[in-house]
């Protein structure tokens, strides 16, 4: 496979690492990292900082032009990042550090795809009913021309059913890349709760959290930043569409959630309140369940391959064709947990738990 074979190219590997081993005194990188104007590309870029930062406030807001992200115009381009977070560097190692940023405008309001500003205030009202959420993130691997990873370049493998958390060279397409991933996001310090294959060949997934509030989300963001990283090493894309083929399973950013009431003896009425809220507010929920206001959720939300209907909500126990999922072992506790399953693997969650909040916990449309 092409990715192998520039994996193995030892004279361009060791030529890098000689220059990734200079020793740089006290100085420290930092990459900044932002969403762009798209609402669900990623962009970053690094500076120099004297010392280890030993909080948040010591990293310096810095700026970029916007013009180039689609959030500005050229003859006012200068856009500011106000870093959120702090991670640890995976690619440079040692006392590197990437921080996920919020973007804001040339009048200091949060620019159009900076969606973890309102996302904030509202987890701020609800933090005493402790809300967490874990999300389940799917992608595709394709090869440089687009075609999915391990694929046949003339034709289709066999059709899906081995490959679900399967093992084996005629199955499995990309497990180095998922593993890399795994690794880099548990040095990062990231919460990934686990991963495995999918149902489509080249479709993987991994988990993000539990996290409480708005934690999961800034967490799913730099851990898609790390996969695209990972991704250019292998010289292998990731794809978040989620749908790449009509007759195959699409990919979703399934979303777990629950609060301190839903944890507690007899929590599922809560749940099953919850789930009532939620059925009334489905199009709400679906306006913002992608990166395009539900266009993209049309081609996946079908009613087979694993989905509901986007036409119509549902919910079930052990139901993975229900718009939202009670676990089996939730209902047979009588507490824990629900999944919606509508969310689209290239969503915003700073969209999707922010609209989950408001409609299960504050009763807005």
């Amino acid at each position: 496979m092409k990715y192998l074979t520039d994996l193995l190219d030892k004279d361009k590997m060791s030529l890098y690492q000689k220059y990734m081993t200079f020793d740089q005194g006290e100085k420290i990188q930092v990459t900044y990292i932002w969403i762009d104007g798209t609402g669900q590309n990623i962009r970053g870029k690094t500076r120099t900082v004297n010392a280890q930062p030993l909080c948040i406030a010591e990293l310096p807001i810095w700026n970029y032009d916007g013009s180039s992200t689609y959030q500005a115009e050229g003859s006012n381009s200068d856009t500011y990042l106000h870093p959120i977070c702090i991670y640890r560097d995976p690619f440079k190692k040692g006392k590197h550090l990437l921080t996920l940023c919020e973007t804001y405008k040339y009048n200091k309001r949060p620019s159009e795809s900076n969606h973890r500003n309102s996302c904030r205030l509202t987890m701020d009202k609800v933090l005493d009913q402790e809300p967490w959420f874990g999300i389940e993130q799917e992608y595709n691997l394709l090869d440089t021309d687009g075609h999915p990873l391990g694929w046949p370049k003339n034709g289709y493998p066999k059709p899906q059913g081995p490959y679900y958390c399967g093992v084996g060279a005629d199955r499995m397409f990309g497990r180095q890349i998922e593993e890399s991933h795994y690794n880099c996001c548990l040095f990062s310090g990231i919460n990934i709760g686990g991963t495995n294959a999918e149902v489509m060949p080249s479709q993987w997934e991994y988990q993000i959290g539990p996290n409480i509030g708005i934690g999961v989300s800034d967490e799913l963001w730099l851990s898609r930043y790390i996969m695209h990283r990972v991704c250019e090493d292998f010289n292998v894309i990731c794809s978040l569409d989620p749908k790449p083929l009509p007759d195959w399973n699409g990919a979703g950013a399934h979303t777990n959630f629950s609060t301190k009431t839903m944890r507690e003896t007899d929590g599922l009425k809560e749940i099953e309140r919850c789930i009532k809220l939620l059925s009334n507010r489905h199009s709400q929920h679906i306006a913002v369940y992608d990166a395009k206001n539900g266009e993209d959720n049309i081609r996946r939300l079908t009613g087979i391959h694993e989905t509901s209907s986007i036409h119509k909500f549902s919910s079930g126990t052990a139901d993975r064709g229900c718009s939202v999922r009670i676990p089996r072992q939730v209902a047979e506790d009588k507490c824990g947990y629900f999944e919606d399953r509508r969310p689209a693997s290239n969503c915003d969650p700073y969209r999707v738990t922010e609209q989950i909040i408001k409609t299960c916990l504050l009763e807005e449309i």
